[in-house]
This record gives structure tokens, sequence and C-alpha cells, in this order.
């Protein structure tokens, strides 16, 4: 009798999988970093015994229909960071509801967004730096879209993004620069966070550690998006 967990998994599957950890998380059940890193192990789940365990914790774990993700509140309130003359951080567990603001006047603002809680299908940031940096920090997988104006200083993206085609979480930031830095780092160049890993990511974590394995075993790259005036 053939076990069904080892039969071949599906690209219809996998989308499947990859629309219930959206749906996931905009209920608050995984953070960006979770949501992230499940998205990628269900591209390159072969199974639907590895496609079960991604999902093995969440409600309704087996593959089934796409549900549909509650749109994000409109008319919401951004919430704001700022750093005059100071510091600012946003670290940890924390909920993200709407829109994120970031402003640093001769400061530094640090955001870092792997252990947020991001209820939407997008985290929007609008970043306003004056002789000062602002630095969000994500998780490598993510795809990050940088747009604005830079006057006499830097805006730029150091994430491993997500292989194009597939369809992973969106950071989207807007800059507005003078003589200051925004920066979007991710995990390869920021301090590693706790994680709390489950009986789902043992197959994924042997896979990371797998000799040559970088990020992506499919499609490996550093992308840069620079969009608007430098």
């Amino acid at each position: 009798m053939n076990d069904p967990g080892g039969m071949r998994a599906s690209d219809a599957e996998r989308e499947a999988v990859v629309e219930q950890l959206r749906v996931a998380s905009a209920e608050g059940r995984l953070t960006l970093a979770e949501l992230t890193e499940r998205t990628e192990a269900a591209y390159l789940a072969q199974t639907h015994g590895e496609l079960a365990q991604i999902t093995a914790d969440l409600p309704g774990g087996v593959p089934g229909p796409r549900p549909a993700v509650p749109a994000a509140p409109q008319g919401r309130t951004r919430k704001w960071i700022v750093a005059v003359l100071g510091d600012a951080k946003r670290t940890g567990t924390w909920r993200i509801d709407d829109g994120i603001g970031a402003v640093s006047v001769m400061g530094d603002v640090v955001l870092d967004l792997r252990q947020a809680e991001v209820r939407g299908r997008e985290v929007d940031i609008v970043a306003a730096c004056v002789m000062g940096d602002i630095r969000i920090i994500v998780p490598d997988g993510v795809d990050v879209e940088l747009s604005g104006i830079t006057i006499m200083g830097d805006k730029k993206v150091q994430v491993i993004e997500a292989p194009r085609g597939r369809s992973a979480p969106v950071v989207r930031v807007t800059a507005y620069v003078l003589m200051g830095d925004v920066k979007i780092i991710g995990d390869s160049h920021a301090a590693p966070v706790k994680r709390g890993w489950f009986a789902w990511s043992e197959w994924w974590q042997e896979r990371r550690q797998r000799p040559g394995f970088s990020g992506y075993e499919i499609h490996h790259h550093h992308r840069r998006r620079h969009r608007g005036l430098h």
C-alpha cells in the first residue's frame, strides 16, 4: 500500500499551502520570518508529507482550496517611530496592522521586522531621514521594493530576495533622504535572532546544512532594486 505522504506534490498544492501560510500570518499565527521560511520551504517541498509538516501546527494544515486573505484595514493611522538627536529601536515581537513611518533627524532608527506579526499581504514603510540613519532588518527571502528620493545621501538593499516568479512576503519602502542613509538588510547582514523550530522544519534544517546550500537550492542571488531619484 502506497504512503499518501510520499506522493509527489503539484505546483497547485504548493501554491495552496503558501496561501494558507498567508492567512495564518494575517491571523497573527506566524511572524514575518516564519512566514518567509515556510513559504520558501513550501516551494521546495517535493511530497505531500513535506507540505503537511509545514502546516502541521496551523489550522487546516492539509492543502486545500485557497482561502481569501482579509484585506488590510483602510484609513488607519500610520505608526511612527521617530529619532531626533538620539536613537529609536523597534525589535523583538510586535504587531504590524497598518503602515509604518520612520523619521530620523540627526539620529538613528532601527526597525527589526523579523519577529513582527504582519497582518496584511505586505509591509508598507515610509522612511524620512535628515542627516541620520535608518536601518530596516528583514528576513532573507522577502521581496523588497525600494523607491523615493535621495539628496547627498544613500539608500540601498542588501537582502537575498526570493527567486522571480515566486510569491513572497513584500516589504515596500518609500525613502526620502537628505544627507543620510536608509538601508534594508537581510539576515546575512545582521545579528541573528533566536527562532523556535518545530517538528515541521527538521527536514528543512537538514537541507539548509547541505554543502553548497546558501539560502536557495534552485535560485540564489542578490537583487538590488532602486527606484526614484538618487
